[in-house]
């Protein structure tokens, strides 16, 4: 899968996520202080990561700032993004399953090694849910976004 990660800060669990992820078998496209001379704004990293997700040039991509909060805020801006702050692997679970989400939030300040792990391990495992509430309700945040690009 083709992931892409943004991060405001050279932290090591930001570190940590990139290789994780790369040995998990992940194609890895790193922005902000994770790429040596790229804007590490957390708006403009985050940004760039979600936009690759949206234009189909990423499959899914992971957003960390200090707090989550936000590189959550700044790549739900994107059209087409449905971005989570996921602090455990229980919220983890339920933002891929009952939101189809495809941007995962980290916060550089809570995650631990362990907690990281446990999060993408439910991250990936949990497919989108086919309930049709969850269905619907996936839709309709999609015509919000297309609502908001036609305004």
């Amino acid at each position: 899968m083709r992931i892409s990660v943004s991060s405001d800060m050279d932290e090591p669990v930001a570190r940590l996520l990139v290789t994780e992820l790369r040995r998990r078998g992940h194609e890895v496209t790193a922005h902000g202080a994770l790429r040596p001379g790229a804007d590490a704004g957390w708006a403009v990293c985050s940004e760039a990561a979600a936009r690759e997700v949206a234009e189909g040039e990423a499959d899914q991509a992971v957003v960390c700032c200090w707090t989550g909060t936000g590189a959550s805020i700044a790549a739900n801006k994107v059209p087409g993004v449905r971005a989570a702050l996921c602090p455990d692997a229980g919220t983890a679970d339920g933002a891929r399953r009952w939101n189809d989400a495809n941007v995962l939030a980290l916060s550089l300040r809570l995650t631990s090694e362990p907690v990281l792990k446990e999060i993408l391990d439910a991250w990936f495992a949990a497919a989108p849910s086919q309930d049709p509430e969850d269905v619907r309700n996936v839709a309709r945040v999609g015509r919000l976004d297309a609502a908001r690009k036609t305004s």
